[in-house]
């Protein structure tokens, strides 16, 4: 089973999953770093069932949301029925459906240890931003827990943060910053014979 499939496979329970993994803290730091005004637009990469998505909305954003899962897509459509300010896109990491330049913000969240290619994922990123524009990517320091790659289909066990910030300086952000959320990432193997607590770090630059 390859990633897509497995968020396919979970679309329905990914909300309640989510929730056992970490905080509604991530999202908060995501957003306070970012500093969202209101009225502003936000693409949501990688949106799952809409963690981000339901902050950006209390904030009073306009979300594009983007995820390469139909059925996590239909799950985020039935959660925000009732949100006009949701403009739901199905896409890929290193092709977004998003012009150049379109959004005053791009978020990621517990996304780039899903891609294959992190660096170009973090340029795609970039590349819809506008000028002045932030990225803010939340996700997991290095660690050594590799039954997230057998099971959550992880392809990578974190990341250092050192690398983090070269990517974005390469993609051409300016004003970078990789700080501690001060929030663990906490799972299970699914024999309960494992178990993990990984650091989350908040990444920002500005375009």
């Amino acid at each position: 089973m390859g990633g897509k499939d497995y968020f396919d496979q979970v679309a329905d329970q990914w909300e309640n999953l989510q929730a056992s993994f970490y905080s509604e803290k991530v999202r908060d730091r995501a957003l306070a770093t970012a500093a969202v005004k209101s009225g502003a637009t936000a693409a949501d990469i990688g949106c799952g069932s809409g963690f981000i998505t339901e902050g950006l909305i209390r904030a009073g954003l306009h979300v594009i949301a983007i995820d390469q899962s139909e059925p996590m897509l239909a799950a985020m459509k039935r959660k925000f029925a009732a949100i006009a300010e949701v403009d739901y896109r199905c896409g890929e990491a290193e092709q977004l459906p998003i012009t150049d330049d379109a959004v005053d913000y791009a978020f990621a969240n517990m996304y780039l240890h899903h891609l294959e290619r992190p660096p170009v994922a973090v340029k795609e990123m970039t590349r819809i931003l506008k000028p002045g524009g932030t990225l803010v990517i939340t996700d997991l320091d290095s660690h050594t827990s590799e039954f997230l790659r057998d099971e959550h289909h992880d392809r990578w066990l974190g990341f250092d943060r050192g690398d983090i910030r070269q990517w974005f300086t390469e993609a051409g952000l300016g004003r970078v910053v990789v700080d501690c959320v001060r929030e663990e990432c906490c799972a299970q193997s699914d024999s309960g014979s494992q178990s993990v607590s990984v650091s989350i770090f908040v990444a920002s630059g500005e375009k």
